[in-house]
C-alpha cells in the first residue's frame, strides 16, 4: 500500500486546517490558518474564494513539513467543509465570478420570502429536506446568477461550474479535471432531491438554475481524482468528501440509528442518525443526507444554531472584554450561573427551530450591577439555550437521545459542559479526540482507500475522554428556559 499516512482537510468558516494522521488514526502533525472574513453590507457574509485557496494550500504545505512527510507518504486525501457557503468559477480560468458567498450571508431573505409567497415552500421542501431560507446554497446561486454581469449567460452556455467549497477545492486540487462534490454537500443545495439522489429539474426550474453549473455527485467515500498541485509536490488520490456536520458524525462514530452529536464550531449544529427513514420534523428541523457509503444512503435529522463559537469571537474582537475564548470558562466558573441577564447573539437571524432571518441579537436583564463577567457567562449559557431549543424539538420528533456526544472548540470548557448536561438534562460525552470533523474526513479516505474495512473499526477507535452527568435542580432549569424563551420572544421579528 502506498503511503503510510492519511492527510485530511478541514476548510471551515473562519479557518482552514490540514491534519495528517497515521493509520490507527492517530495525529501525526496539523496546521491551521485564520482568513479575512468580509462583511460588504449589514447581513452579508462574504469570503475571498483566493483566500480560501491559499490557506488550504499553506496549511497543507505546514502540515507536511511537520510531519516530515511528502505526497509519496500520503496514502488518500480527505476533504471537509463548511457547507452552504456558495463558489461560481470559471471553467476554463478557475477565476471565481463573485466572491464565496456564505452560508451565514442573510442578503436572499427577501426572495426567499417571495418564493414562499408564490407557494413553492412545500414542494421544496418535500424534496430536499429542507427549508426555504438564505442558509442554503440555492438562493445564494441564483443571486450570483441575476446580479453579476454576464454570468447568467456564461453559466447557460457551460462556461461556469457552481459547487460548495469542497467542488471549488476538489476542481483546484486535480487541476481543474474533476468537477464533482459529495451526496451530503449536494443536500444543503436546495437542488438536490433526498430521495433520488439527483439534482431535481422541478428545483432547478424554480430558482433558475441551469444544469450545466452544476457537479456530478458522488458517496462520501469515492474515487474522486487524484491531487496533484504544488502543495502536495505530487499525486494523492481524494478518496472522501463530506460537509463539516456529517463528517462529524462520521468521526463521532454515530453510525447506528438514535445517536445524536453536536459540534460547537462556528455555529452549533445538532445531528442525529435516523437510519433509512427519512424523517420529516414537525418542528422546523432539517432532514438532510447524513452519509452515503456504497451507494447506501443513511439519512439526519439537523438542527442549526448560526451563532455559538463566533458568540466568543464577538466577545473579543467586537466587544473587547476577554483576551480569548479560553478566558470565557475561569469567568464562568467564578460568576456561577447567571439567570438575570439573557444574551440572544442573532447576530444572523435565528436558525432552527425559529427560522427567523430577521431577528436580531440583544443583551436583556442588565442592571446597574451587570459587568462583563455576566455578559461573559451569559453568552456561554445562549450556546447551551439554543443547543436545548433544537434537542427539545427532536424529542417531540421522535429523537430524544439517551446521551450526546459533543466536539468542536467550544467543548474544552468543562463548565460549559457541565451547564450544557444541567439545561439539556441529558449526559454529555466528550471524546479523546475533539476534532471530530476533520478526523471524520480521513476516515472516510481511509475506508475509501481500504484502511478502514468496516464502520465497525471506526466505532472501535473512539475514545471518551470525560462524561458529564446532569445536576441541576429541575425548578432552577424551567425558571433558566422560561427566561431564554422569553429573551427570544422578545427579539424575533414577528413579535
Amino acid at each position: 500500500m502506498k503511503g503510510k499516512f492519511l492527510l485530511a482537510i478541514d476548510q471551515g468558516t473562519s479557518s482552514s486546517r490540514t491534519v495528517i494522521y497515521d493509520h490507527d488514526a492517530r495525529v501525526v502533525a496539523s496546521d491551521q490558518q485564520e482568513f479575512p472574513q468580509l462583511y460588504p453590507k449589514p447581513g452579508w457574509v462574504e469570503h475571498d474564494p483566493e483566500a480560501i485557496w491559499s490557506s488550504v494550500t499553506a496549511v497543507t504545505r505546514g502540515a507536511l513539513d511537520k510531519a516530515g512527510a511528502s505526497a509519496a507518504d500520503i496514502s488518500a486525501i480527505g476533504i471537509t467543509n463548511q457547507r452552504e457557503t456558495t463558489i461560481i468559477w470559471d471553467r476554463e480560468t478557475g477565476e471565481p465570478v463573485y466572491n464565496a458567498i456564505v452560508w451565514q450571508d442573510r442578503r436572499t431573505a427577501a426572495y426567499c420570502q417571495s418564493l414562499q409567497a408564490d407557494g413553492v415552500e412545500a414542494i421544496v421542501s418535500e424534496k430536499t429536506g429542507l427549508r426555504l431560507d438564505p442558509y442554503f446554497s440555492g438562493t445564494k446561486v441564483a443571486w450570483i446568477l441575476d446580479n453579476v454581469d454576464g454570468v447568467r449567460e456564461r453559466a447557460a452556455a457551460g462556461r461556469l461550474a457552481f459547487g460548495t467549497v469542497d467542488s471549488f477545492l476538489l476542481w483546484r486540487l486535480t487541476g481543474g479535471r474533476v468537477h464533482a462534490t459529495d451526496a451530503t454537500n449536494a443536500s444543503r443545495t436546495l437542488l438536490f432531491n433526498i430521495h433520488t439522489q439527483d439534482w431535481d429539474d422541478a428545483l432547478l426550474e424554480i430558482f433558475g438554475i441551469p444544469r450545466e453549473l452544476l457537479p456530478d455527485v458522488l458517496d462520501c467515500a469515492a474515487d474522486f481524482g487524484v491531487a496533484s498541485d504544488a502543495c502536495l509536490g505530487g499525486d494523492v488520490p481524494v478518496c472522501g468528501i463530506a460537509g463539516d456536520q456529517q463528517a462529524a458524525l462520521i468521526g463521532q462514530a454515530g453510525f447506528e440509528p438514535g445517536m445524536t452529536k453536536s459540534t460547537y464550531g462556528t455555529g452549533c449544529f445538532v445531528v442525529a442518525n435516523t437510519g433509512s427513514k427519512v424523517l420529516q420534523s414537525g418542528n422546523h428541523l432539517l432532514t438532510t443526507v447524513g452519509m452515503r457509503i456504497g451507494g447506501d444512503v443513511t439519512y439526519a435529522l439537523e438542527g442549526s444554531v448560526f451563532v455559538a463559537g463566533s458568540a466568543m469571537q464577538w466577545l473579543r474582537d467586537e466587544l473587547r472584554i476577554i483576551e480569548s475564548a479560553p478566558e470565557s470558562e475561569a469567568i464562568a466558573a467564578r460568576t456561577g450561573i447567571v439567570e438575570d441577564v439573557c444574551v440572544v447573539p442573532a447576530f444572523a437571524g435565528l436558525g432552527a427551530p425559529y427560522w427567523d432571518p430577521d431577528a436580531r441579537g440583544a443583551i436583556l436583564g442588565l442592571t446597574r450591577g451587570s459587568g462583563r463577567d455576566e455578559i461573559v457567562t451569559a453568552t456561554l449559557q445562549s450556546v447551551a439555550f439554543q443547543t436545548c431549543d433544537l434537542i427539545d424539538a427532536m424529542a417531540d420528533d421522535g429523537m430524544r437521545p439517551s446521551v450526546i456526544r459533543v466536539d468542536g472548540g467550544m467543548v474544552a470548557n468543562d463548565w460549559f459542559l457541565q451547564f450544557l448536561a444541567d439545561v439539556l438534562d441529558i449526559p454529555v460525552e466528550r471524546p479523546d479526540n475533539v476534532e471530530s470533523t476533520v478526523l471524520g474526513a480521513a476516515y472516510l479516505a481511509g475506508y475509501q482507500a481500504g484502511i478502514v474495512t468496516s464502520p465497525a473499526d471506526i466505532g472501535n477507535l473512539w475514545r471518551r475522554d470525560a462524561l458529564f452527568e446532569p445536576r441541576m435542580q429541575a425548578a432552577q432549569r424551567a425558571r433558566l428556559l422560561e427566561g431564554w424563551r422569553d429573551a427570544v420572544r422578545r427579539v424575533r421579528s414577528g413579535r
